[in-house]
């Protein structure tokens, strides 16, 4: 028997999944970033994240759809998917923020265990 290859989903997924990366890095960045900014540790203020996700979060929880939640599973699906793509919005705008962080915006210590504290 052949091995599977998944052909045309499998080859859907593995695009899917650089978007699904996007998303989760989106929603693990915002809430540190958004600490950084406020204690003024990051500049300059990304407002791109912001009103990508200020806009997200009011499409979540407002009464009005593109596809109304009563049709069960299309009324969910029309969700995630509007609300992935704008978390992909959100993720771009934080590219700066990301490479602040991984780079020289880390205080002295921060990111290391305990053991590995400088004195």
């Amino acid at each position: 028997m052949a091995r599977f290859s998944g052909g045309w989903w499998g080859e859907r997924l593995r695009r899917r999944s650089r978007v699904l990366g996007q998303m989760g890095r989106a929603l693990r960045l915002f809430l540190p970033m958004t600490r950084d900014v406020l204690l003024r540790r990051y500049r300059p203020v990304p407002w791109g994240a912001f009103l990508w996700m200020l806009v997200a979060l009011g499409y979540l929880i407002s009464p009005l759809d593109l596809i109304p939640d009563v049709l069960l599973l299309l009324g969910l699906v029309d969700d995630v998917v509007i609300v992935g793509w704008l978390l992909t919005r959100v993720d771009r705008h934080l590219a700066c923020y990301r490479a602040w962080r991984e780079g020289a915006g880390k205080a002295p210590g921060e990111g290391r265990r305990d053991d590995e504290r400088l004195p």
